[in-house]
């Protein structure tokens, strides 16, 4: 009933949130995107798509589309793949940065695991820098990484500021030391936060040293201080505290993938594409 062809392109529009973003990741033009999505929403009989000029948003039928359309790709992928015979096998051992996982990145996974069933696709959840380890020893294929701007290996997926963040009611006297919840050294964030205060002439302790996202959240939920994370990763019911304690600038983080050279590439490379150009903001 429904064209892959407009389902692809329809899905395009709904993850980027945008007809001009959707026809790059795809490779055609822009006109030929809104084309498919209005030929989509004409078999359908439902608006699928709000466009106005500041925004382009899913209606309530589109998010029941998207979910739709992902399901239908996918039995359709997979039925390609083993009628031709040339569907992928192996294993991938990919890992990722505990916060990332809090992105829509477990979707992501998912989705890859139904268009690729038969690769064993074996996940491990860390720090950025003991992920960073074990692919140089052999132990992943590919990890999905928080890393300072400068590091330009890899591939990298998308960028963002680090911020500090706190309760709503969060407070710290004037001239007191700034309390931390920080990732146990080495940590990026952990690091950013100690550079960026000594730069400012600006003194702290850490409150708690946290070894995972989760107990880093707890932390601050608890009040035992602030910590540090990418914009797009501040959770609902924390909020960024930079400007009401003039705290310093932070910089920029990206967020890469970095693989294994003597791994099977086409897995890698399966799993890369499914990653690049995805919103992986955290889910509504």
């Amino acid at each position: 009933m429904f064209d892959p062809v407009l389902l692809r392109s329809f899905l395009a529009v709904a993850e980027t949130r945008s007809f001009t973003k959707a026809a790059a990741q795809l490779g055609v033009s822009q006109p030929t995107v809104s084309q498919h999505v209005r030929r989509l929403e004409e078999a359908a009989t439902r608006m699928l798509v709000a466009r106005d000029t500041r925004e382009v948003r899913l209606t309530d039928n589109g998010d029941a589309m998207a979910g739709f359309a992902r399901t239908i790709l996918a039995a359709h992928a997979e039925a390609s793949s083993y009628f031709s015979g040339s569907a992928m096998k192996g294993r991938l051992r990919f890992g990722t940065a505990d916060d990332l996982a809090i992105t829509q990145l477990p979707r992501i996974l998912r989705h890859f695991r139904q268009l690729h069933p038969q690769i064993n696709l074996e996940l491990t959840v860390d720090q950025s820098g003991p992920l960073h380890r074990k692919l140089k020893g052999g132990q992943l294929d590919l990890i999905f990484i928080k890393r300072n701007p400068g590091e330009t290996d890899g591939t990298v997926v998308s960028r963002d500021i680090l911020v500090w963040v706190g309760q709503e009611k969060t407070v710290i006297d004037e001239g007191a030391p700034v309390p931390l919840v920080a990732y146990q050294a080495p940590s990026i964030s952990r690091q950013a936060a100690i550079d960026a205060l000594e730069a400012a002439g600006r003194t702290w302790r850490i409150t708690c040293n946290t070894r995972d996202v989760n107990s880093t959240l707890a932390a601050v939920r608890a009040g035992l201080g602030i910590a540090v994370f990418p914009q797009s990763l501040i959770p609902d019911d924390l909020v960024k505290v930079t400007r009401r304690f003039a705290l310093p600038d932070l910089g920029e983080v990206t967020f890469s993938l970095l693989s294994n050279p003597v791994a099977a590439k086409e897995p890698i490379e399966a799993l890369t594409a499914a990653i690049i150009g995805r919103d992986l903001r955290r889910p509504a």
